[in-house]
């Protein structure tokens, strides 16, 4: 119980040397029955002074009530329980909702004249003062049902504060156990209190609030919870011989529990003794099942009832009787009920309460996120303490933005496609990585999560932690909210270069050079220009040549280079900011940094949920809503209470959402690289692939209405997941099966319209008239092509038999081209050639760049570091 103010102390300590033996039953009578009366006694006189002067206000705290998780049937809306998280497992019930027996049970073997006094049954507390202070050991009975209670709720305010299990033990032996003078000052404050509380509170209203409060043992708590857990049952339905029971255990819960088929008091020798081992009435039960044995002395029942009802819970049911017996005596039930109460065996039906996500089946993974964004959002607490100590004992309602509707699809289509773990080959032949996959989906117009499904079985047990077919961690989330480090993101992070480029005023109709080339420097105003100082060749899928093209058409296919391309007339750093505006960092929360060629392909570590949101700003018209996964929070008392801040802001405009959208349908419209992904119900959808190395594989798509993110690959290693196979199906295939099913679904529940025209402008086609500048020095000709508006690459030189050094070819031609286009020209080598017999030198690739089918683009294995994958 709480430390007492030094004054306290003083009190009790003066109070309990006045009150001497003699004088220690009128001064309970006194402030008991007869406070207005003044005792011959002066001793008594200063005694109640200062009994009168003990604190007498006590703070009855919300009960420690579980906390529960909730998704609404989109059908009915009804809530669904998802999970339940408790420290103790209670349910408090109202006064009429439990049954007429259970109180009498309860009166008669705790405090038969409850009705008659005010707080304090004179002759049991004075007996048990006077034992304790005899030095008769741990202190005796006598407590009222009122300060049973005060002593409960001290005992739980204790706890609510407690750090360690230690001092939460520390809380319980303070309150019950004290002896001597210790014992005395602890029982003088619990009837202060206890008699303040009948003056503030009506009878029933105590007798429930102690039923609600009491310990039946373990983590129950309650009379509701106890009838669950101890007999499938609740509170308003507990039978006679259930309340007996029940009633008999808040004497000592963990003694009389009957959960414990092998008995719940061991012995020294370390045999269990609450249950007959044999059949037969336990010797060592200290003749506490006496009234039985003169039931079957008088022949009222049988040797047969005798054997059953002493079976099983021996000491229980010796408790049991005692109940009985004074319910008998009090008149509350007949004889032959007594009798039928006695000879009925004790049957438990133990129903575990089921906490924690395990609970919650496949939406474990959903379940989880939720609990790890109360447990790391200071609107659930201060610290990280409160915020767990809000979880377990709180009594939050959490209603979530779970959709049964996506969580069955989602879960399917992983339990169909995705294997719980694989054994995935490098290319050196070595066994290596953890493979992983999730799929994720979030509403567009407000960044509810909808479902949340992952490949592994969810666990928290640490003995589990070397499995790969189980996890805690939610690859959906991040570091902070799932435990997750992200995944890299691959060509998926191709978005921010293509709004960025949109934002900067380009077409997806320019032109570009996006052939397979060193790319020289990148201009980043953050960090400082990046340099190809190592002349490093960063690779497209499959090591494809790449093209001159379009912006339109490298994102259909995916192209690195040309995204290259796309950011040589860019800035670094405004791509980064792009994808921040967006919601997206790194899983572990820092900022993405754009510092090289390679993070234009997504090497940036990310999670799933955050590049959902990002695309589903695309798909909302330009609007980021951040995502989140709870609709509303209640207390205990149905109060609602501030959830997360979560917000919608527009961060592009609608006429770069739009446009972007329009290229990003082509994804998956035949021959896009996410084609083998989209439902094709009629529904327009919009996406885009990615890969990295031959590591991670993501397919993310939406409608107007739903975005998808699936991810497959490597939780931690590098296993090829373009050579492991699950089936029929190529683990990097698997992506376009789950996110197809999954949206399917959602097109199903949520529909989508169509996407808004591109902007005309950032389509537009523009012709300019490229002059002829072979025959000029380099420096002359780049001038000229700069001052026409043309980007200019300089190739290597060609043999030709103009001067050395003078242009001796340009790609494209003189002509009208597309204004912008990128102009490589080649110096002559002076060195006279003769023409080729067949051919006409092109090396563009002709569609040999990934697009098509389930084709991605990056390159697995290829040149140019850790980005070189991504697809």
């Amino acid at each position: 119980m709480p430390d007492s103010s030094r004054r306290t102390k003083g009190i009790l300590g003066g109070l309990a040397g006045l009150v001497g033996l003699s004088a220690l039953t009128g001064v309970l009578v006194a402030v008991t029955v007869t406070p207005a009366v003044a005792l011959a006694s002066t001793a008594a006189s200063q005694a109640i002074t200062l009994f009168d002067n003990l604190p007498s206000t006590l703070e009855i705290d919300a009960l420690m009530v579980p906390s529960n998780f909730y998704a609404t049937d989109p059908d009915t809306g009804e809530q669904v329980l998802l999970a339940k998280f408790l420290e103790q497992d209670r349910t408090p019930v109202a006064y009429d909702q439990v049954a007429s027996v259970m109180y009498d049970a309860i009166l008669s073997s705790e405090d038969p004249r409850y009705y008659d006094h005010g707080g304090v049954d004179i002759i049991g507390t004075t007996r048990a003062m006077l034992s304790n202070l005899s030095g008769g050991g741990a202190t005796q009975g006598g407590s009222t049902i009122s300060q049973q209670y005060v002593k409960n709720v001290l005992v739980q305010q204790c706890e609510a504060t407690a750090p360690t299990q230690e001092e939460e033990y520390d809380c319980w032996s303070q309150a019950t156990t004290a002896d001597g003078t210790e014992g005395v000052e602890r029982k003088l404050q619990e009837m202060r209190y206890a008699i303040a509380l009948e003056q503030t509170y009506s009878k029933d209203e105590i007798l429930i609030g102690y039923l609600n409060i009491a310990n039946f043992g373990g983590t129950t708590y309650g009379i509701e919870a106890a009838a669950r857990y101890y007999f499938g049952t609740t509170a308003a339905q507990l039978t006679l011989g259930q309340s007996a029971t029940l009633a008999g255990m808040v004497q000592n819960p963990n003694t009389y529990r009957v959960d414990r088929t092998g008995g719940s008091i061991v012995n020294a020798d370390g045999s269990a003794v609450n249950k007959a081992p044999d059949g037969s009435v336990d010797d060592a039960v200290d003749g506490q099942l006496a009234a039985l044995d003169s039931l079957l002395a008088d022949a009222t029942i049988t040797q047969e009832q005798y054997l059953a009802a002493a079976d099983g819970y021996t000491s229980t049911k010796g408790r049991q009787l005692y109940v009985l017996s004074r319910m008998l005596s009090d008149g509350t039930i007949t004889n032959d009920q007594y009798v039928a109460a006695a000879v009925e065996p004790i049957t438990p039906v133990i129903t575990p309460t089921v906490t924690g996500c395990a609970a919650a089946g496949g939406a474990a993974y959903f379940c989880q996120y939720v609990k790890d964004t109360i447990l790391n959002d200071p609107a659930f607490g201060e610290t990280a303490a409160d915020r767990l100590l809000t979880l377990q004992r709180g009594g939050l309602n959490v209603y979530t933005t779970l959709d049964a509707r996506l969580q069955t699809a989602a879960e399917t289509a992983m339990t169909t496609y995705a294997p719980t773990s694989a054994t995935m080959p490098t290319t050196s032949g070595a066994a290596t990585g953890r493979f992983g996959s999730t799929t994720v989906s979030i509403e567009a117009s407000t960044g509810r999560i909808l479902s949340i499904a992952q490949n592994t079985t969810f666990s928290e047990d640490a003995a589990d932690s070397d499995d790969a077919n189980y996890s805690s961690l939610v690859f959906a989330g991040d570091l902070d909210v799932g435990g997750s480090s992200g995944f890299n993101a691959g060509s998926t992070f191709k978005l921010f270069t293509l709004l960025d480029w949109l934002e900067q005023g380009h077409s997806l109709n320019e032109s570009l050079d996006g052939r397979l080339r060193v790319f020289d420097q990148l201009t980043n105003s953050c960090e400082g220009d990046w340099e190809n100082t190592s002349n490093t060749l960063v690779n497209n899928f499959g090591k494809a040549a790449g093209r001159v093209g379009t912006p339109l058409q490298f994102t259909a296919s995916s192209l690195n280079t040309g995204y290259f391309a796309m950011a040589e007339k860019l800035d670094l750093c405004d791509i980064q900011n792009v994808a921040a505006r967006l919601g997206v960092t790194q899983a572990d929360g820092e900022p993405v940094t754009m510092d090289n060629l390679n993070s234009i392909i997504g090497t940036a570590a990310v999670s799933p949920i955050a590049m959902a949101a990002a695309y589903a700003t695309v798909a909302n018209g330009g609007t980021y809503c951040e995502p989140q996964a709870i609709d509303r929070v209640t207390d205990a008392e149905g109060n609602e209470i501030a959830t997360p801040e979560r917000s919608c802001t527009q961060a592009l405009t609608p006429e770069i959402a739009s446009t972007a959208a329009y290229a990003l349908q082509s994804v998956m419209a035949a021959g896009g690289s996410g084609a083998a992904g989209n439902p094709s119900d009629g529904t327009a959808v919009l996406g885009k692939t990615g890969t990295h190395e031959a590591w991670q594989t993501w397919l993310i798509e939406s409608s107007t209405k739903v975005t998808t993110a699936t991810w497959a690959g490597n939780v931690q290693g590098g296993g090829d997941v373009f050579n492991t196979w699950q089936g029929a199906t190529r683990l990097s295939d698997i992506r376009y099966r789950i996110g197809r099913a999954v949206q399917t679904a959602a097109n199903d529940a949520y529909g989508g319209d169509a996407f808004p025209s591109p902007d005309a402008t950032l389509t537009r086609t523009s012709q300019a008239t490229l002059p002829d500048v072979t025959g000029l020095s380099v420096a002359d000709a780049q001038n000229r092509l700069e001052v026409a508006g043309f980007t200019v690459r300089v190739g290597d030189p060609v043999d030709s038999d103009v001067a050395a050094g003078l242009v001796a070819a340009q790609d494209p031609g003189a002509g009208r081209v597309s204004a912008g286009a990128t102009v490589t020209i080649r110096a002559s080598t002076g060195t006279r050639t003769t023409a080729p017999e067949d051919g006409d030198g092109d090396d563009d690739d002709d569609g040999d760049d990934g697009s098509g089918g389930e084709t991605d683009t990056g390159t697995p294995g290829g040149t140019g570091g850790e980005g070189s994958g991504g697809g």
